[in-house]
């Protein structure tokens, strides 16, 4: 693997000055996975002189950072103890970095490790206060092309809400007319109070939530040994899949896809317990929906369990629609999660990660290549720089114009081949007529 040089490290400051002070954190950030979320952007070279000029993407970034005060902030914690966002304008890590890879070869290489992280993403401190919120990496290749990489604390915002961040950042830097002007596309809303606990006789924990409470039981929990893969479908695939889940989303059908593979490859009894795990974004399930710029973490954790026999017996369709309990919570549910977290503790809750008999999906679906264009072009790529586990699917759009999807995983080292074996086989079975 080629190696990585450092060139500077600095931190970038607002612009302008911002607003100081706690910010107050719902329970849903509180009980987001403690850590950083690594990212990657790979950028091919337009030829332009000034391709990724670090002053320039230092400009933009000072410039965002004003309409997203609380990353220039530091986790902290209030007088009680409880974790929240200290708003100080202290900035942004900003490293800028040279790599020996050329674009082609790092992409053809690259699948989320370790050791791409550590290549391509700045190294952060425990995730614990005080600590920095935002660390960006500007890697220039031998080529001419650019990695941007980040790693966003997750307390301060989930997906969407770093997805809003690094769009505003992009239209910002290619000279949009209203980030030109000041505003970010989408205006911020940190009112987290919006995602408050009801008060004490109101609330109503009307659900089980067990994916926020220790297994009854120990389980064979899969290991930070992973292997991990980038699969693609084409447009047609995903269409002939849906096909055969009739009134399924494409995440729903993907994944239903994904859970059957994961099963066979795994060799799992008949008789065992596959649980399949989702995150879903709440802010337009709520009543009244969140306003659209909420920054902060509103997405819920939710799972369905099934036996494998009847997940294999079954054509894609009969687990396609076990996938719809798993993702079709209302605003209702979202209520009664917060309420459940009241009453337990929200900043310490069991993160042991998942048996090696289930699966965790998630869709990066929403996030388009072309709203990162920085002025140079939209990606070639954009992903997570590092799975934590085995057993993760983000179903994300592909890069191109086709329509495709790319399917970043993680499995046990063991399983991996089989897994790659048996897709590839439904693949094939989906482009038969």
């Amino acid at each position: 693997m080629a190696a990585v040089e450092v060139l500077t490290s600095e931190m970038v400051v607002p612009a302008e000055e911002t607003p100081s002070g706690g910010l107050w954190l719902s329970n849903l950030d509180l009980a987001a996975r403690r850590g950083y979320t690594p990212t990657v952007y790979f950028f091919r070279s337009n030829g332009e002189p000034g391709f990724f000029a670090a002053e320039a993407v230092k400009d933009s970034l000072a410039r965002a950072l004003v309409a997203f005060y609380p990353l220039a902030g530091r986790l902290g914690v209030d007088g009680a103890g409880r974790v929240q966002v200290d708003c100080t304008g202290e900035g942004a890590v900003f490293v800028t970095a040279r790599s020996g890879y050329a674009l082609d070869d790092l992409m053809s290489e690259f699948v989320p490790c370790r050791a791409m992280r550590d290549l391509l993403v700045p190294a952060t401190p425990a995730p614990d206060p005080p600590c920095a919120l935002l660390f960006v990496q500007v890697t220039y290749l031998r080529c001419g092309g650019v990695v941007l990489g980040q790693a966003m604390h997750h307390s301060a915002c989930d997906a969407r809400g770093a997805a809003h961040f690094f769009e505003t950042w992009a239209s910002i830097a290619r000279g949009d007319a209203a980030a030109a002007a000041g505003a970010a596309p989408v205006t911020p809303c940190f009112d987290h109070g919006l995602l408050a606990a009801r008060p004490g006789t109101a609330r109503a924990v009307l659900y089980d939530h067990p994916e926020y409470k220790p297994e009854p039981e120990p389980m064979d929990i899969a290991g930070s040994d992973y292997a991990s893969s980038i699969l693609t479908m084409t447009k047609a695939q995903v269409g002939a899949l849906k096909a055969r889940c009739p009134g399924a989303s494409t995440f729903r059908a993907v994944v239903a896809l994904v859970w059957r593979c994961a099963c066979r490859a795994r060799a799992l009894p008949p008789e065992a317990e596959t649980r399949l795990y989702s995150m879903i974004d709440m802010r337009a399930r709520l009543d009244p929906p969140l306003p659209p710029g909420y920054f902060g973490n509103a997405v819920v954790r939710t799972s369905v369990a099934a036996t494998a026999g009847e997940v294999l017996s079954n054509p894609v369709g009969h687990a396609a629609r076990r996938a719809l309990a798993a993702t079709s919570q209302g605003g209702d549910y979202a209520r009664s999660l917060v309420d459940y977290l009241e009453g337990v503790d929200a900043m310490n809750l069991p993160r042991s990660g998942i048996s090696r008999a289930h699966l965790r999906a998630i869709s990066w679906m929403g996030m388009s290549l072309h709203d990162s264009d920085f002025g140079w072009g939209a990606p070639a790529f954009m992903g997570p720089a590092l799975m934590y586990y085995g057993g993760f699917v983000y179903v994300m759009n592909a890069s191109g114009k086709d329509g495709g999807l790319a399917l970043v995983l993680s499995l046990e080292p063991e399983t991996m081949p089989e897994f790659r074996k048996v897709f590839a086989d439904e693949l094939a079975r989906l482009e038969v007529v």
